[in-house]
């Protein structure tokens, strides 16, 4: 297989005749991957496929569809495939489980048919998930209750953001919440510029801004616009952190509590189609080592331990590192 046909995306015909998928295609994800295909394309229906070996591609295939590829990218449990041709030029490989085996079905938005990715998705709204747990930042006021949503909230002192979800003790997702007056203060004294870089850092993350987006541009002693300028300029620095404008605190308070659920579902879910696919472990040992912790203690619980173990400290300013190190041993869960 030449390296050409690795970047290209292939349909040939299928040499073993008694077969009755007729077509092989030559997706050029990873190293390739080959799939059987009952169609050339999925026009009217989606086309069913089955996964080959990489030396199944024939040495001189008979070739009846090539196109360069513009990008092929796993999300969640598929592939999403965008073609350099004006049309047949987008398309997806969903994986998914049906009649207790799996199954992988070629999609276009015209020929979607009714086949979900294989993931554990939940029955009902926020996407009906019990037993969440959301992490408040001990240093948000007059934040949200979710009283009406299935959750179990904990107060801690967040790496960044002001609602988050843990995995393992890491800190996988968070939102900011900013109100409108707050939103241009930190544009003002570019505190909103180093928060983002803090969110674009972790897997995933969003900004909520209490108000509508019309606002940006009715706000007094400003320059028109600015604002507006302003945010358009920091989505565009920190493309991988959403900045979403909802129109009042309940929408809000909705939309970070669903986020937050779906960010759990896709750790869920995120490993398992990273190995069907080729992908690695996404979400595991290495991409946690390098996730800040979810958890941090108060000030107050680790001096109170520092005295009853002895250490030396001052009763006022920071604690010294020292403290802080040695309580991390002492406390390697927390």
């Amino acid at each position: 297989m030449d390296s050409v046909a690795v970047r290209d995306f292939l349909v040939a015909v299928n040499p073993h005749t008694s077969s009755s998928l007729p077509f092989l295609l030559l997706v050029p994800y990873g190293d390739g991957i080959v799939l059987a295909a009952a169609g050339t394309w999925p026009r009217e229906r989606s086309v069913f496929c089955q996964k080959r070996p990489i030396w199944c591609w024939p040495r001189s295939p008979e070739i009846v569809d090539r196109a360069a590829t513009i990008s092929c990218e796993r999300r969640g449990a598929s592939l999403e495939l965008v073609l350099d041709r004006r049309i047949r030029n987008r398309s997806r490989l969903v994986y998914t489980t049906a009649r207790g085996r799996e199954m992988i079905f070629w999609q276009t938005a015209r020929a979607r048919g009714h086949y979900p990715e294989r993931m554990e998705i939940p029955a009902c709204a926020a996407a009906g998930v019990t037993g969440l747990e959301i992490i408040i930042d001990t240093r948000e006021k007059d934040g949200y209750d979710f009283a009406y949503q299935p959750v179990r909230l904990v107060r801690s002192k967040l790496a960044c953001g002001d609602y988050g979800l843990a995995l393992d003790g890491k800190l996988l997702a968070t939102v900011e919440r900013k109100s409108l007056p707050d939103l241009a203060a930190s544009l003002a004294d570019h505190r909103l510029d180093y928060a983002l870089a803090e969110l674009a850092a972790l897997p995933r993350s969003a900004m909520v801004i209490e108000d509508d987006y019309e606002q940006l541009f009715a706000r007094e002693h400003l320059r028109e616009a600015r604002l507006a300028d302003r945010i358009a300029a920091l989505q565009v620095r920190y493309p991988r952190v959403p900045i979403i404008f909802l129109s009042s605190r309940g929408v809000a308070q909705e939309w970070i509590y669903r986020f937050l659920a779906a960010a759990r579902q896709w750790a869920v879910n995120e490993a398992a189609a990273a190995a069907r696919l080729g992908d690695g472990d996404h979400v595991g040992p290495r991409l946690l080592r390098r996730l800040p912790a979810a958890y941090s203690p108060s000030e107050s619980r680790v001096r109170t331990w520092a005295r009853t173990v002895g250490l030396p400290q001052a009763e006022n300013g920071p604690i010294p590192p020292g403290v802080w190190a040695a309580w991390r041993h002492a406390h390697p869960r927390e």
